[in-house]
């Protein structure tokens, strides 16, 4: 399919509504930055321990305050992510209508991954809790087991995330409301966390190697919300 097929006229000014959409927009980016930082690299680093389902178990049951705050900070990553897929929709249709349809669909589905990944959490909370399992030893294995099963969720659902990046830095470039090198950092970045979830499996030793491909996704997102939110979009 032609991209440019469905590419209609570049606006030759922005508007007020315009403007306003975009750093809604940008808030809702925010807002999915911020969970997906406390949710993932905090709350979960706390709680799951790589290799002992007894520590897991036992931080579940001793921190369950802090377990039920990563499953509503998983939902939090839901909420926005399905928001800001809509939004960026709303904010591009006019430049690409099918790029603009790809944030949102991509958006959509990694939200729905991260769904997923929330109700592993809220299982492994109630098997926790669950006497019988408790005695019979079974809860710290189906804890574990939820848990590394909700980092692969995370993980594959990594492709998508970096898909919507793609069309995302495209439209940046063709509406010309963003600087062009934003739109080349969001694309690569992109490509980078697709090859990231792929090679993750493919070369499980590289580690720390592996995670240079995100860095260009990192930048250009930080460099998207802070423009959306500043200074909303420019005229081209």
């Amino acid at each position: 399919m032609n991209i440019t097929a469905t590419t209609s006229s570049r606006p030759e000014a922005t508007t007020p509504e315009m403007i306003r959409t975009a750093r809604t927009t940008g808030l809702l980016y925010l807002g999915l930055a911020i969970t997906g930082l406390l949710g993932y690299m905090l709350v979960r680093n706390q709680l799951f321990v790589a290799g002992d389902p007894g520590a897991t178990l036992a931080n579940l049951t001793q921190h369950e305050s802090l377990a039920r705050l990563g499953i509503v900070i998983e939902m939090g990553v839901v909420i926005t992510q399905a928001l800001a897929a809509l939004w960026f929709y709303r904010l591009f249709r006019s430049v690409n209508s099918f790029a603009a349809g790809s944030i949102a669909a991509f958006g959509m589905v990694n939200a729905t991954v991260i769904l997923g990944s929330a109700a592993m959490l809220a299982t492994a909370l109630d098997v926790s809790q669950d006497l019988s399992l408790t005695v019979s030893g079974g809860a710290a294995a189906a804890s574990q087991l939820l848990y590394v099963v909700s980092g692969h969720l995370w993980t594959i659902g990594g492709i998508f995330f970096g898909l919507w990046l793609i069309p995302m830095g495209w439209l940046a470039q063709r509406s010309g409301w963003m600087p062009n090198l934003l739109g080349w950092i969001l694309m690569i970045g992109g490509v980078g966390y697709v090859a990231n979830a792929l090679l993750s499996y493919l070369l499980p030793d590289a580690g720390p190697a592996l995670d240079l491909l995100t860095m260009p996704a990192t930048i250009g997102e930080l460099w998207m919300v802070g423009y959306l939110c500043l200074r909303g979009v420019r005229r081209p």
